[in-house]
């Protein structure tokens, strides 16, 4: 298996630290609001990535955090009347509600910064103590004229850095180079704040993920992953921190997911095509969310738009249906075994399995892995027939089931005996009792009522099937 590695700018055979196990670390949201369709890409694609080494039989440890101290929750928390605790708390719950949605699995920890101070304030003082960090009226800075490979992620010059850092970056007298970075500030009036052998503060962004990561995952780590926006500064000060603290790598594979853009440009407030999973949710399915953004390459940049939304939709359909119908069949074809044409077939059915894997363990190409699933779908809907064995329906099934769960797509629920439900039932008897008594013009108007409704119907052997639109 291959992934792409940023700290090399080449795709690498992956070998983790210790055989058959993974760790991996993941950057969370600031969670001051709700999560945005750029925050879902890593969210599901990462969250792919790990389903995959799963399914590979790798015992993954996936820590991924929340940042529940920040301005932005500060602010908010001002403007509300209310504190950091509760506005973290609730964004946090609305982010679960989505994730949950996209059918993203739990994070094996997921880590609050709040949580970690002590840690933070120890490898602060493990910078210090080895001369990588300064202290100035109580805010410490990560010295990067110390770290000699300061650059080795994001591939930029630090000389080109400090000639060009007054163009960026608001000029700090108390720093020794205008590229050190804040690993603790001092305690601004109306902030939550922590004590600290600086005074009361507290930490800087870049300096929590390389706690969190230490904390739950050791000195050195299989995967980071992230966004491509994180790749500076957050991520290279990350590296800069955590080795100079810790003495070895720090993490031995960078993977990072590309943009997303809205009808082709740039997400942004002030251009009005800002959107949140939760405001995509209210007019596509969170499934639809999802199965859009494994669509694409990760690392390449997606579009988002409501046409693709809708393509989406409708090959997501494609996939459900089958795994409708495999279901329908299994349960009422008779159960018998494989005709000898069904087992000649069965080599076949193995392609697309291959396929797949061949697909996602080349940098998990999702894209293609989705193709192959789409090939074993025509390959059911060609060979699964009504006077088939149950035997080669449950073999198609299975690796349907396999193939879709590593994706985390096109599960099927068992429809649930609502209103809508039992109307639909309640039609397709009433149509079986028109063509029995030779109605047929009854059955063809029942038919289109249905039809209205967003079903369509399949006469089989076994009854008939029925498919929301």
């Amino acid at each position: 298996m291959k992934v792409y590695n940023t700290l090399t700018r080449r795709k690498e055979e992956f070998v983790p630290m210790e055989p058959g196990k993974v760790k991996m670390y993941v950057c969370g949201p600031t969670v001051y609001d709700y999560i945005h369709i750029g925050n879902a890409r890593p969210y599901v694609v990462f969250d792919t990535v790990r389903r995959y080494l799963e399914y590979k039989g790798y015992d993954v440890t996936y820590v991924q955090n929340f940042t529940d101290v920040d301005d932005k929750i500060i602010n908010r928390a001002n403007k509300e009347g209310s504190t950091m605790r509760e506005i973290s708390d609730r964004f946090i719950a609305e982010a679960f509600k989505d994730a949950d949605g996209l059918n993203v699995k739990r994070a094996t920890i997921h880590p609050r910064v709040t949580d970690e101070m002590d840690g933070i304030i120890q490898m602060v003082q493990t910078l210090i103590d080895k001369g990588y960090a300064y202290e100035d009226k109580g805010t410490v800075y990560f010295d990067t004229k110390k770290f000699a490979e300061y650059g080795k992620l994001s591939r930029k010059n630090l000389d080109e850095l400090i000639a060009g850092a007054s163009d960026r970056v608001t000029v700090d007298e108390a720093k020794k180079n205008s590229t050190d970075f804040v690993l603790w500030k001092p305690k601004k009036e109306g902030e939550p704040s922590w004590s600290s052998p600086w005074g009361e503060g507290r930490p800087g962004w870049h300096i929590e993920c390389s706690v969190m990561a230490k904390h739950h995952l050791g000195d050195m780590i299989d995967i980071h992953a992230g966004g491509e926006d994180l790749i500076f500064p957050h991520h290279e000060n990350e590296i800069a921190q955590s080795e100079a603290a810790n003495g070895c790598q720090f993490a031995r594979y960078w993977l990072h997911n590309g943009f997303i853009t809205v009808d082709n440009e740039k997400m942004s407030k002030s251009l009005g095509n800002f959107f949140t999973v939760r405001d995509i949710a209210a007019q596509f399915p969170y499934e639809v969310i999802r199965f859009f953004i494994l669509n694409g390459h990760y690392r390449s940049p997606i579009n988002f738009s409501r046409e693709l939304m809708q393509s989406c939709q409708n090959g997501l359909e494609r996939i459900k249906n089958c795994r409708k119908e495999l279901a329908f069949y299994l349960k009422n074809c008779p159960d018998t075994k494989m005709t000898a044409e069904e087992e000649e077939k069965l080599s076949q059915l193995a392609q697309y399995q291959t396929q797949f894997e061949e697909a996602m363990d080349d940098d998990f190409n999702t894209a293609d892995a989705i193709s192959a699933i789409y090939e074993l779908v025509r390959f059911a809907n060609i060979w699964v027939k009504a006077e088939g064995s149950k035997e080669f329906v449950a073999k198609i099934q299975d690796m349907m089931d396999h193939l879709c769960g590593v994706l985390g797509i096109a599960e099927v629920e068992e429809e649930t005996a609502d209103a809508e439900t039992e109307k639909i039932e309640a039609l397709i008897a009433k149509r079986a009792e028109a063509k029995k008594n030779k109605d047929f013009a009854a059955a063809d108007a029942i038919r289109d009522e249905l039809s209205a409704m967003g079903i369509t119907i399949k006469d089989t052997r076994q009854g008939v099937q029925w498919f929301r639109n």
